[in-house]
């Protein structure tokens, strides 16, 4: 029988090989994953978990909300609803130096609300700021900067699709990782629009201001964007305040997006077929995803990896903190090159069970070692901060995948002014989870006040 750490280590470098290879995560990780299980249990182990496995995985209750989000989005996305969002923004906050860029990232952050995904929120709003921040001469550093970044704030900012699925892996509470996440998201708004501000302050020729909406202007940016307002209240005012759980929640919100859309004129039967196929689509990916990641949790919990590798920084002697920087600084790397969604799936099984360690183990329910506090505030305080360095993958280069989104829409745009235009708001990320780290109150109070 082969050594089982080291046909898991052989695992995980093949499964490292075949995704630079370019090929599907979930692919990769159900060929590495069943391929380990077989060689270290034999084959009738491996179909023996696969005759139970898709059906365990799949008949959990919580993901039933992953479809209707990713509908949401995709209605939402069809509906004019980023459109309206910009166009209030820019009403409200146009008249200033920097404020058309100010109303894209308030866009970005309303419309991930809705849609959950940061590809999916740089790519529409892309679309619909852009050209607007063109016409009013911002430089091209400025423009695809703050459209890169203003994507990253759909993984975070509930309802996350990303925040559901790290929820289901370490048993955490859908809700309260929602409210976890709400102060975070908020803050990250603030700080991207004091980066705007700063931005344009050093450079005054970078965001020109434009004349102040006119009332007509004002009165009907405002009354357009009353509905998509409504829409969030209902669906996440609910659910915060308990009047039913995250599925009946997003269901009404697929609901309501649906409404809004049709009485707008913009979801007739092609947008609605495309948006259910989108949603089909999609949902089959991250289905296919969460088993292949199963499968390699499986293969490398009977290979040991995990465990020896959370028994070894435990005997390593690094303070806890020291321990959870190095593993966001890996999260970081990661994210430069995956989705968010594959490396969350992929890489907290075994960063969890480190931090659990290092924390004092899996019953440690109260303060008094490692953080400070229990492992459910730590599920909740370690999920928000491996959510935002994901993002923070997003726009670092040299892979920063949203800033090859923006630069796809931009081609005027080098790539390198991209970059450089992203450099202010990643440091504006890093100053917002350093605030986490030395505050986990910023994270964890909210689930405290409304859960009672």
């Amino acid at each position: 029988m082969p050594d089982p750490m080291m046909l898991g280590l052989i695992g995980l470098g093949a499964l490292v090989l075949l995704i630079a290879a370019r090929m599907p995560i979930a692919h990769a990780m159900i060929l590495v994953g069943g391929a380990g299980i077989a060689a270290l249990n034999g084959p009738a182990l491996l179909l023996n978990q696969l005759k139970t496995l898709a059906w365990g995985q799949f008949s959990i209750y919580d993901l039933s909300v992953v479809p209707l989000f990713v509908l949401m989005g995709a209605l939402a996305g069809r509906a004019g609803l980023s459109a309206a969002l910009f166009r209030a923004g820019a009403a409200w906050l146009g008249w200033m130096r920097g404020g058309t860029a100010m109303a894209a990232i308030a866009a970005c952050a309303g419309f991930g609300a809705v849609c959950g995904s940061s590809l999916a929120t740089a790519s529409t709003m892309g679309k619909v700021a852009l050209p607007e921040l063109r016409r009013q001469n911002y430089s091209g550093a400025l423009a695809t900067g703050t459209l890169a970044a203003g994507g990253t704030l759909g993984i975070l900012i509930p309802p996350s699709v990303v925040l559901i699925l790290y929820a289901i892996l370490v048993e955490a509470n859908v809700v309260t990782m929602f409210m976890a996440a709400l102060l975070p998201g908020a803050l990250a708004v603030l700080l991207f629009l004091l980066t705007i501000a700063g931005y344009v302050a050093l450079r005054p020729g970078s965001g020109p201001a434009h004349a102040p909406a006119g009332r007509a202007e004002f009165r009907a940016a405002t009354l357009g964007v009353l509905p998509v307002l409504g829409i969030f209240a209902l669906v996440l005012g609910g659910i915060y305040l308990g009047l039913y759980n995250p599925t009946p929640g997003a269901a009404m919100g697929v609901a309501l997006v649906w409404a809004y859309g049709t009485f707008r004129g913009r979801l007739r039967l092609a947008a609605l077929r495309a948006s259910v196929l989108e949603t089909a689509a999609t949902s089959g990916m991250i289905y296919l995803i969460l088993l292949g990641a199963e499968l390699m949790k499986i293969f490398m919990a009977r290979a040991g990896l995990p465990q020896a590798g959370a028994e070894w920084i435990a005997g390593a002697g690094l303070a806890p903190l020291a321990v959870l920087v190095l593993l966001l600084a890996a999260l970081i790397v990661l994210g430069c090159l995956m989705d968010s969604l594959s490396m969350i799936l992929l890489v907290v099984p075994f960063f969890w069970p480190v931090l659990v360690e290092v924390n004092g183990g899996l019953y440690q329910m109260a303060e008094g070692s490692g953080f400070g506090m229990g492992t459910e505030d730590l599920k909740i305080w370690f999920g928000v901060l491996a959510l935002i360095v994901v993002e923070l993958g997003l726009i670092t280069p040299p892979v920063g995948m949203n800033v090859f989104v923006i630069s796809s829409l931009a081609r005027d745009v080098p790539m390198a002014e991209t970059f450089r235009g992203v450099l202010p708001f990643f440091l504006a990320e890093l100053f917002r989870v350093g605030l986490l780290l030395a505050f986990p109150a910023l994270v964890l109070w909210l689930p405290r006040v409304l859960g009672g």
